[in-house]
């Protein structure tokens, strides 16, 4: 029998309820799973956080890929979680649905666009939650909630289901509390891993990391989380990676979190250094805004036009700016993109790990003003912009606190290398 969780916190959209059971075994079996409002389940309303959005649309007819990976695995789908108006904005705040309770910082925002995902992860309300992230939407609420997120490689899990915004950007990902059964359910995606054979698994026999052997179902999570680490650095590379602290990016932070940030990293192993990406950080947001807004324009702005939906002040002013996206700037931006996805793939080239702050700060208060979360926003975006820009996948631990709160350290490889990004990761938390 499922559990299904009692919502005091508001993550999700109406009251939880059973609404796909799992397979009876697999990787994942008697796992629950809650599933950000972007994602299509069988027989409800994908909504994307906004009544308008929704009304306009016919509950789902079948399950969005990614939701179906994990349910053959065994995870139990307990509910639909509130998200960020079309999943464009960072804060966790929706003037319909309201903002998820942030239990890891009482009093302060839960993160978006993945709010209710990454709120139900924290409060222990369900193991794990689906999310999407585009410009940060994983690893942000990973770092406000103090939980684990990860961001794929872009491409690596299937999108197809899911109400898009920026397609060049756009990724599926997962939150849980236990980084091994991040581990786990991560592989489940990737096709490392999974339950009953079906057309999704196709392309040949699940293995485990680097190893010939089928992963089976009931496979251990720690074995799932462990047998991999060695893919960074290349074969037969030791367990702890190269890491390498990012400068650009550790700059912005106060200069005392910055302090603890360099000094937790040092603490993580051997051989740690630093690297200077050589970026103008300003200008590689401003390329990712550019490409952002064209595609969330090109994905929703006829519907826009047409409908002419209520959004909150943020979401609205955002497609504006979006509508205005120019030629030129696109032009320019893909410059900018190519710079910057250069940079990090020679940096991360010979398995090295880079460690960056999640975001630029702990979760702003409730009442922050809507010009200082603009500016908040800003300064995050000019961190997650490069993994998105370069295409690359990213790990978020809650492994620092800043002024007593929860603070994500993200770790970023090399585009293909989750599973042993994924592995170092929970490595950190094995005694």
């Amino acid at each position: 029998m499922t559990a299904i969780p009692v919502d005091d916190i508001g993550a999700f959209v109406g009251p939880p309820s059973l609404l796909a059971a799992g397979a009876d075994h697999g990787p994942l079996a008697g796992r629950t799973l809650a599933v950000k409002d972007l994602f299509d389940v069988a027989g409800t309303v994908t909504g994307a956080g906004n009544p308008d959005f929704a009304a306009g649309r016919s509950p789902a007819i079948a399950h969005a890929p990614a939701v179906e990976l994990l349910l053959r695995a065994g995870a139990s789908v307990v509910g639909k979680t509130v998200t960020d108006e079309l999943a464009y904005s960072l804060s966790g705040t929706n003037v319909h649905h309201g903002s998820p309770r942030n239990v890891a910082a009482p009093g302060r925002v839960s993160g978006g666009s993945s709010a209710g995902s990454a709120a139900a992860v924290a409060a222990g309300l369900v193991d794990l939650a689906l999310g999407t992230d585009t410009g940060g939407s994983i690893r942000v609420p990973a770092s406000y909630c103090g939980t684990y997120g990860w961001r794929p490689t872009h491409g690596a899990v299937p999108i197809d289901g899911v109400v898009p915004l920026g397609a060049t950007f756009d990724t599926v990902g997962l939150f849980a509390r236990d980084p091994h059964l991040l581990a786990a359910a991560a592989a489940v995606l990737l096709g490392d891993g999974g339950g009953t054979a079906g057309p999704l698994a196709s392309r040949g026999p699940a293995r485990a990391a680097s190893t010939d052997a089928p992963l089976e179902p009931g496979t251990p999570i720690a074995d799932v989380a462990t047998t991999a680490a060695s893919e960074i650095g290349g074969a037969g590379a030791a367990t702890a990676p190269r890491l390498r602290w990012i400068a650009e990016a550790v700059a912005e932070l106060p200069p005392s979190l910055a302090a603890d940030l360099v000094a937790s990293v040092h603490g993580l192993g051997p051989d740690v250094d630093v690297v200077e990406l050589g970026l103008d950080l300003e200008a590689a947001a401003g390329a990712f805004r550019a490409l952002q807004g064209r595609q969330a324009w090109t994905a929703h702005g006829p519907w826009i036009t047409e409908a002419r939906p209520t959004f909150g002040p943020g979401i609205a002013a955002r497609f504006a700016a979006a509508s205005r996206v120019t030629d030129d700037e696109v032009a320019g931006a893909e410059v900018v993109r190519a710079r910057v996805t250069e940079a990090v793939l020679a940096a991360t080239a010979d398995g090295t790990v880079l460690a960056m702050p999640a975001a630029a700060g702990p979760a702003p208060l409730l009442r922050t003003s809507g010009e200082e979360h603009d500016r908040q926003r800003a300064q995050t975006l000019r961190l997650t912009c490069l993994a998105g820009l370069a295409g690359a996948p990213v790990v978020v631990a809650p492994l620092l606190r800043a002024e007593g709160l929860p603070f994500g350290l993200a770790f970023v490889g090399a585009p293909g290398t989750d599973t042993a990004l994924l592995a170092f990761v929970a490595s950190l938390s094995t005694p």
